[in-house]
């Protein structure tokens, strides 16, 4: 579906000329007159953008903003002021009114094109994250995989999964529970700044299930990069009781006491030399394969198979750490 950009401004040739750029790029345009009509029509329609001329009679561009930041309905629809007055001052307001940016008239085509463009990706991003951990949501995950298996590129493909962790949530609560998850999110970061490369991609699939998406040849270091560190450091989550214990004590349906270990991590990870895969549903198949497998193993392990590029002479068997 196109991006619809509601172009809010009181000067029909601006409208029309703001029409035009923006269909030629693809974009869907939708006009208002002036503020109330602005209103209106970002509560009726919903756009993906709003690109507010600052200057109207009635009711200025900075009044228009204040009501849509105020509307929970369309207090996340992203605002770009346009405006002919430059100064800083004008600049601070709207940007702390809830402005996004702000492009000051007369403006080049190709500058009001590179920010609409920007701030639409961002808006993107923001509504598909997740908002326990900031991580890119299935969605992206997808798009992303998807790319990686088009580009027909070496590619290694990790499923990170918590083993335990519901045992942990009945025995410490949904809010340490939480903690646990945001310190999985900030492992999988600074392993991968540690030992990944500038452009690996880390999701958040749900609950305690991550991915991460990095080069070939650096696939194994990585994943036990994780697998090690999150077994260091995961003892800073336990009571001094548990750790004393080595294990936690959950309390059963029928009121006794279950032993549990504490929890570890299964990282799933599937080694694509090139071309292997045609569509990314098949690595999540083949990543649950070595993901089951790796929860019937004890501690922190990396499970992983190597795939080779069909054109190639042959084909090497998936390594002793995964099922056959």
């Amino acid at each position: 579906m196109k991006e619809r950009i509601l172009i809010v401004d009181d000067e029909p040739h601006i409208r029309r000329i703001l029409t035009f750029l923006l269909e030629q790029q693809g974009y869907q345009a939708l006009t208002a007159r002036d503020g109330a009509e602005a209103l209106e029509m970002a509560r009726s329609e919903m756009p993906d953008l709003v690109l507010l001329d600052l200057m109207m009679p009635r009711m200025d561009g900075f009044e228009v903003c204040d009501r849509l930041r105020a509307d929970f309905a369309t207090a996340q629809i992203p605002v770009i002021m346009v405006t002919a007055k430059g100064e800083v001052t004008d600049k601070v307001r709207g940007l702390q009114g809830g402005a996004n940016d702000y492009l000051t008239k007369p403006y080049d085509n190709k500058e009001l094109i590179a920010r609409v463009q920007n701030v639409l990706t961002w808006s993107q991003t923001q509504r598909q994250a997740n908002p326990l951990t900031g991580l890119p949501g299935n969605q992206a995950i997808e798009q992303q995989l998807q790319e990686l298996i088009q580009g027909r590129e070496p590619f290694a493909f990790m499923y990170v999964d918590l083993d335990n962790f519901k045992a942990f949530n009945d025995c410490y609560g949904y809010q340490q529970g939480d903690r646990v998850i945001r310190f999985t999110a900030d492992l999988l970061r600074h392993c991968s700044a540690e030992v990944g490369t500038p452009t690996d991609f880390i999701g958040h699939i749900g609950g305690d299930d991550f991915c991460v998406m990095t080069a070939h040849d650096t696939g194994e270091v990585l994943g036990q990069r994780i697998a090690d560190r999150f077994g260091e450091e995961f003892t800073q989550m336990l009571e001094p009781v548990d750790l004393s214990r080595g294990h936690l004590e959950v309390r059963t349906r029928q009121g006794g006491l279950q032993r549990v270990p504490y929890p570890t991590v299964t990282i799933a990870l599937v080694l694509d030399a090139g071309g292997e895969f045609e569509h990314w549903a098949r690595v999540g198949d083949a990543a649950a394969e070595l993901k089951a497998f790796g929860k019937s193993l004890k501690g922190n392990v990396v499970v992983k198979e190597r795939r080779q590029s069909a054109d190639s002479e042959s084909v090497e068997p998936p390594l002793a750490e995964g099922p056959a």
